[in-house]
C-alpha cells in the first residue's frame, strides 16, 4: 500500500479508532458517525473528520462510516496482518507488568524476548516469554531480527543499555526510564514518563480547583 504522510498527532489517534471499530464490529454495528466516534474515543468530531480526510473519502455525507470497510482499511494502514516482535530490556517491577500485559488486546504486537541481569529470572520463561541474560542480548536481537525494544532498566544503566541495543540493530525504543536518551538520527525514541504524566495531571486538577 502507498505510504501516506500524516501528522504525528493523527498517527497516534489511528490505533484508538481501530480498537473502537473492532468493538463496534464485534457488536454487529454496521455504521458509525463521526459524532458517535467522538463521544467514544474522546476526540472532537472535527479532528476525526480531518484525520480521516488524509486517506480520501472514507465516509458518506448523511450516512457516516461503514464500520467493516473502515475497520479493514485501518487494519491495512496499521499493518495488523503483520506480527511485530518486540524485546523487553529490564524485567523489574515495570517489566513484570509489561510482560503480563504483553499487548493482549492487539493482534500484531508481541513481546517475544526479554533481557535482564538477575540470575534468578534469566534462563526462565515468564508469562510465556523467555528471559535471557543481558550478555545474550545482541545475539538474540540479531537472530530474532527484532528492531523495536522497550527499555525499563534503572536510570543509571539506561544510556549504556540503549547504546548496546542500538549497536545490535534496534531502530525504535520505547523508553520507560526518566532519562532522555541520546540516539542516532535514524533511531526513534518514544519517551513514556509516568511520573511526569501524573504530575501534569495533578497540576491541571489543582488548577481546576482554583478556577
Amino acid at each position: 500500500m502507498e505510504t501516506i504522510k500524516i501528522p504525528k498527532a493523527t498517527a497516534k489517534r489511528l490505533p484508538l479508532y481501530y480498537r473502537y471499530l473492532i468493538f463496534l464490529n464485534d457488536e454487529g454495528k454496521e455504521k458509525v458517525s463521526s459524532t458517535e466516534l467522538s463521544e467514544a474515543v474522546q476526540v472532537d468530531s472535527a479532528s476525526i473528520r480531518r484525520d480521516f480526510s488524509y486517506f480520501g473519502a472514507l465516509g458518506k455525507r448523511g450516512y457516516g462510516y461503514d464500520v467493516k470497510s473502515l475497520l479493514n482499511f485501518f487494519k491495512k494502514i496499521l499493518n495488523q496482518d503483520t506480527l511485530t516482535n518486540v524485546a523487553l530490556v529490564g524485567v523489574g517491577n515495570m517489566g513484570h507488568a509489561l510482560l503480563n500485559y504483553n499487548f493482549k488486546r492487539t493482534n500484531n504486537i508481541r513481546i517475544s524476548a526479554a533481557f535482564d541481569i538477575n540470575p534468578k529470572i534469566t534462563g526462565t520463561i515468564m508469562s510465556g516469554v523467555p528471559v535471557y541474560d543481558m550478555s545474550e542480548m545482541k545475539k538474540q536481537l540479531q537472530e530474532q531480527q527484532i528492531s523495536i525494544a522497550i527499555l525499563s532498566v534503572p536510570q543509571s544503566a539506561a544510556q549504556k543499555t540503549a547504546d548496546e541495543m542500538i549497536e545490535a540493530g534496534i531502530k525504535g525504543i520505547m523508553n520507560f526510564t526518566p532519562l532522555r536518551l541520546s540516539a542516532p538520527a535514524d533511531v526513534r525514541v518514544q519517551n513514556v514518563d509516568l511520573a511526569t504524566e501524573l504530575q501534569t495531571l495533578i497540576y491541571f486538577l489543582d488548577s481546576d480547583k482554583k478556577d
